[in-house]
């Protein structure tokens, strides 16, 4: 059993707040990711290093942008989603949300780390779970990885 139905179609832009949005991330974002990841890769080791094996202390952009070009796939075909957090112009990455099939579905999210603490992480964190409630077919869905 597929874990969405055949005619679910993803949301493309997500409105946050009057400033920021969630849209899939792409393999041309990897010049704003790779910036994003490498500034907050310890504590993204902390939270997704065991589970994941990610982000290495030694990934290159080129490994980056290869992860993208993943994920872009992976949302095409409606197999995972990473929906990346942008400022209103799309110039600075600042956190990414992962939507992945297990039982349901897990979802986990993180901002750099310069918004750890911020009105907008604490955006994000309530915003994350509504929207997944209201746009997402999911009955019970996981939070956190």
């Amino acid at each position: 059993m597929a874990w969405l139905p055949a005619d679910f179609v993803h949301p493309t832009r997500v409105p946050l707040d009057g400033e920021h949005h969630l849209r899939p991330i792409r393999e041309s974002d990897v010049d704003i990711d790779y910036p994003a990841v490498m500034g907050s890769r310890e504590r993204l080791w902390s939270l997704y290093g065991e589970a994941w094996g990610w982000p290495p202390a030694t990934m290159t952009r080129e490994q980056d942008r290869v992860d993208l070009a993943r994920h872009e796939r992976e949302q095409n075909d409606h197999e995972s989603f990473n929906y990346a957090l942008f400022d209103a112009d799309e110039t600075e990455l600042l956190g990414c949300v992962y939507i992945d099939p297990a039982e349901d579905a897990l979802i986990s999210w993180w901002v750099v780390d310069g918004k750890v603490g911020t009105d907008l992480e604490r955006a994000l964190d309530a915003f994350v779970p509504e929207w997944i409630a209201e746009a997402w077919p999911f009955t019970s869905p996981r939070y956190g990885i």
